[in-house]
């Protein structure tokens, strides 16, 4: 299979689709790579690389959307991308389709098979392409947290891990996830009051283990949330149904009850943000201030660190992109469940439920599409 991958051209984004490393591995299976030119360079990862691992470098975009057999990408496709999709290329990327409906009318548009990373599952009932974005995106979730505060960046001026005779900065951690567990091990390390507040019992119980009662953890109510808010000094938002859009958890009438220069980070901001007042951002103007309440919701945020991302994201999606260049992408979805959960896009048909549930598509199962 003759597979591409692009330079991301979205705002700030050095993240690539594959490392040298990932190229080096489908020439081993017997694939052809195409990355266009310097799109690596920015993390590490020059075009010399790509060819001493078999790679060919090419100059545009339109060459590798032209030749391509499977598209291999990090962020969703811009909309001069989804022009360059044609009927039958297969597109593995994030794509994160329910707040986006113009993204999934140019998808349908297109024809092509779109494979999204954050739906595709493993047999604990995790979304492993999606974890280590997650973890990445939770801890630095506090750094940019611990920046806003300060004054100088429109903050209150709270350390989060305090100082002997100052009490620690309040963090509240609103989902127990990935993303939530990473963001309260940060914190935490860092010395702050935390609290986390989760829906799930038995997922509570396993925090309160495993950080041996250095967190607290709470029951999530709207009586907890807006308790909690009170006091917090940072939010960070972390709640996530996978291919849906995140639910609104915090009201704007809710902000009221928060300190003056207090902060909100939400991650969930790819699936249309947990925050009402919530809209993306990017690593340019990472914030902007509601009622005094200064807001964090850049969309992509684990490409400020995009060696780390890349490297992270390669180990996880590597497995999968080598089973759909070598058998094919009916075969391999046919031959795991697991990544059949993925397809959210395919020949004009919306193939995953959530999606199409919340922008009024009809859904086409999977299974009526691999036969």
């Amino acid at each position: 299979m003759l597979i591409g991958v692009p330079k991301e051209i979205k705002n700030h984004e050095y993240r690539v689709g594959l490392t040298p490393a990932g190229v080096k591995e489908l020439k081993r299976n017997g694939h052809e790579v195409l990355v266009q030119t310097q799109a690596g360079t920015a993390i590490g990862f020059p075009d010399d690389q790509y060819i001493a691992a078999g790679a060919q470098i090419v100059q545009a975009a339109e060459e590798i959307f032209k030749r391509a057999e499977m598209i291999i990408k990090v962020k969703e496709p811009q909309p001069v991308e989804c022009a360059m999709l044609r009927p039958g290329q297969i597109l593995y990327t994030y794509l994160h389709l329910a707040p986006d409906p113009e993204q999934t009318a140019a998808l349908v548009k297109s024809g092509c098979v779109a494979i999204a990373y954050e739906t595709v599952t493993d047999a604990r009932g995790g979304l492993p392409l999606l974890a280590p974005m997650s973890e990445v995106a939770g801890r630095m979730a506090i750094q940019a947290a611990a920046r806003a505060l300060e004054k100088s960046a429109g903050g209150s001026g709270v350390l989060l891990g305090g100082v002997p005779g100052v009490a620690p900065g309040r963090v509240l951690v609103i989902g127990g996830g990935v993303v939530g567990t990473h963001a309260a091990r940060m914190a935490a390390g860092l010395g702050a009051d935390v609290t986390i507040l989760d829906r799930s019992l038995p997922r509570l119980k396993e925090i309160d283990e495993a950080f041996g009662g250095r967190i607290k953890t709470l029951y999530s109510t709207q009586d907890a949330i807006e308790n909690e808010l009170r006091q917090a000094d940072a939010v960070i938002g972390a709640v996530l149904i996978p291919g849906a859009a995140a639910p609104k958890l915090v009201s704007r009438e809710m902000l009221g009850l928060m300190k003056p220069g207090s902060v909100l980070v939400d991650v969930a901001i790819d699936q249309g943000g947990c925050f009402e007042t919530s809209h993306a951002t990017t690593h340019q103007e990472p914030t902007y201030v509601v009622d005094g309440v200064i807001h964090y919701c850049v969309a992509n945020m684990p490409g400020g660190v995009a060696r780390t991302s890349t490297i992270a994201l390669t180990n996880a999606t590597l497995v999968h992109a080598v089973a759909i260049a070598n058998k094919g992408w009916k075969k391999a979805l046919r031959d795991d469940v697991h990544l059949k959960n993925g397809l959210n896009v395919c020949q004009g048909k919306v193939s995953y439920a959530a999606v199409a549930q919340v922008l009024g598509y009809e859904y086409t199962a999977a299974d009526s599409l691999l036969n």
